[in-house]
């Protein structure tokens, strides 16, 4: 059975860090590419970031460059997403998700998706 589970999210305060984490089992984990999406209410899924398994390539949205760092542990078949000087505007759920070999910014190019983790930057 393919699972994707998000963890991490929380309440911070603006300026503050959080480090999300999407375990997953049940596909072959080097064969996929994992990306990052958020979503709040009333919004598209908004692409965040995606890391290749195979290679580690990775790609940023321009909102979350230089702040968010996404990293991979193959052989815990986990990916990781830190997020640092969170400001209000990353309020949102994150969703990790799995899509074969190549990245995209597109949602509906995932094969597999987390129940995602709340996220909320409020003072």
């Amino acid at each position: 059975e393919v699972q994707l589970q998000a963890s991490g999210g929380g309440l911070v305060q603006p300026g503050g860090s959080l480090r999300l984490s999407c375990a997953a089992s049940g596909f072959t984990f080097d064969d996929y590419a994992i990306g990052w999406f958020r979503q709040v209410p009333g919004k598209e899924r908004e692409w965040v970031s995606c890391i290749t398994s195979g290679d580690g390539t990775i790609f940023y949205a321009n909102s979350v460059k230089g702040r968010f760092t996404i990293s991979g542990d193959n052989a815990k078949n986990t990916v990781y997403l830190q997020m640092n000087s969170l400001k209000p505007e990353d309020t949102a759920v994150y969703y990790c998700a799995a899509e074969l070999l190549v990245c995209s910014i597109r949602f509906q190019d995932y094969d597999y998706w987390g129940q995602g983790t709340q996220v909320t930057v409020s003072s």
